[in-house]
């Protein structure tokens, strides 16, 4: 078995869960996928897989390997698709899912002047309040923010995007600004509640050092449009993503506070299933969503 038959094998391993499935899907025998696996692990010196009766997991040695032949098989197409040049003409049906507000406010727009390029794909975008997982026979692509946790997708980063701490002007006149994060104690937060969660606990590193404060105020919403508002009311401080504030931080509406710390990852991902089966409009799309999101100096802001 050649390296890349070796990396794609593990992959669709992974992905299945199981031998039974994964020897279907390869036209091979349970005992010949065993034995491909356990050739690969006295290969590796390391056991990638932890069996049992009902489905397989990664150890963390599996874990670590499949990031990487993910990374690898995923350049190597790419260079193949560079260097022949052969794509089919992108037609067809293509599904995307995206959050409400973000879904709304860029990814609809850039999907307006997407067809208006390739006028044979139909594109149906299905905005949730929760992203939709995968693998889902609905969807080709989901918009996530921060972190993808699903070992068994492909992720491409299409912006990045910061969780920024904002209020209005007024409010930061009547109240002062906060310098450090233990001055938020004295302020009233804006709380928004996500996944039956009321997310009090904001989370700031600075110098690889994290502080946890807990938050609190009189206003607490499920919906980050109405929390956005509130601020832009001056009623409080709110936490939020760069993509949303941006606008409103531009025309003075409100003002960043603690700005030189971190804060927890929002960066904007298109989620797929396998790359080396992409059809020619969902490579398209992507290649096109990632452009759009890239400025003159080859960064993207919202600003």
């Amino acid at each position: 078995m050649d390296t890349l038959s070796e990396f794609t094998f593990f992959i669709a391993l992974s992905r299945n869960g199981s031998l039974s499935s994964t020897a279907r899907e390869l036209n091979l025998t349970p005992s010949a996928v065993t034995k491909r696996l356990s050739n690969l692990e006295s290969r590796l010196g390391v056991r990638l897989i932890n069996r049992t009766t009902r489905r397989l997991s990664l150890t963390n040695e599996g874990e670590i390997y499949l990031k990487y032949v993910k990374n690898i098989v995923s350049q190597i197409d790419e260079m193949e698709s560079v260097v022949s040049k052969r794509r089919d003409s992108p037609k067809g049906l293509l599904r995307v899912n995206a959050p409400l507000g973000f879904g709304r406010n860029y990814i609809s727009p850039i999907i307006s002047e997407f067809i208006n390029e390739y006028p044979d794909i139909e594109v149906q975008l299905i905005l949730t309040d929760r992203p939709i997982s995968l693998p889902d026979e609905s969807i080709d692509v989901c918009i996530r923010f921060g972190t993808v946790p699903d070992s068994r997708v492909f992720a491409r980063k299409i912006a990045p995007n910061r969780r920024l701490i904002c209020a209005a002007p007024k409010y930061f006149k009547a109240r002062g600004k906060p310098v450090v994060p233990t001055d938020l104690l004295s302020h009233n937060c804006i709380i928004i509640k996500q996944s039956q969660q009321v997310a009090t606990a904001w989370r700031f590193i600075l110098d690889n050092t994290e502080e946890v404060i807990k938050v609190h105020g009189n206003l607490v919403t499920n919906d980050g449009e109405i929390a956005l508002r509130w601020a832009l009311d001056g009623h409080g401080i709110v936490m939020r993503a760069e993509w949303d504030l941006a606008k409103y931080i531009r025309q003075g509406k409100l003002e960043v506070v603690l700005d030189n710390y971190e804060t927890p990852n929002a960066d904007i991902y298109a989620v797929y299933m396998e790359k080396l089966n992409l059809s020619a409009r969902v490579t398209c799309f992507l290649d096109y969503l990632k452009d759009s999101f890239i400025g003159e100096d080859n960064t993207r802001s919202f600003w």
